[in-house]
């Protein structure tokens, strides 16, 4: 394991792992005791021994943790944060994929089971989001769209990641109305042309 300065403004430590046995071994000790780190992942032309992004993945999911956003670090590697969930945080389907896979492997640990269990509780599994390469606009919207001929017009000229970010804010809403207030606000949106990104 590597210490390194950190690139935020929460002190979030860098770390390196060269294997998956010591990612784990450092979650063991310390999965409950840290509010997140920077994991530092190295391309493959740097000849550096460490750690995969899939592996790191399989391992935080076991202790309860998920990863986040990612950023480059210097020109061998990049960083991407991983942190404990957060309460009543939302998950996506590969995500839950990866959990039912690692279950049936017996991989998971009790901090991992206890997050999988909530979730299944307060129906946050079972709504679990698609990404971005399974995600559907809901039907309802592209009917509700198609009356509006200016931001339906607009809507053809989207990108993928704008399509995302409508299905993404339409399927992740918890209650009718927060989804109806979303989906009022984003065919105005598309009515003035604006988009996500």
């Amino acid at each position: 394991m590597q210490l390194s300065e950190t690139p935020d403004k929460k002190e979030l430590p860098v770390l390196s792992f060269k294997t998956r046995n010591a990612f784990d071994k450092w979650l063991a000790k310390n999965y409950d005791k840290y509010n997140g780190i920077w994991l530092r992942f190295f391309k493959k032309a740097s000849g550096e021994k460490a750690i995969t992004y899939k592996e790191a993945l399989d391992e935080a999911l076991c202790y309860g943790w998920i990863d986040g956003q990612a950023n480059k670090y210097d020109d061998k590697s990049w960083i991407q944060k991983f942190t404990p969930r957060r309460p009543k945080s939302i998950w996506s389907k590969r995500n839950t994929d990866h959990i039912e896979r690692l279950t049936s492997l017996g991989k998971m640990k009790p901090s991992g089971v206890a997050e999988v269990e909530k979730a299944k509780i307060d129906g946050r599994w079972a709504n679990a989001y698609d990404g971005s390469s399974q995600m559907q606009i809901p039907e309802d919207f592209m009917k509700i769209l198609s009356r509006n001929k200016k931001a339906n017009t607009f809507f053809k000229t989207l990108n993928k990641a704008n399509k995302y970010a409508i299905s993404f804010r339409l399927q992740t809403a918890k209650k009718p109305e927060t989804r109806e207030k979303r989906l009022k606000a984003i065919l105005e949106m598309l009515s003035r042309e604006e988009k996500f990104h």
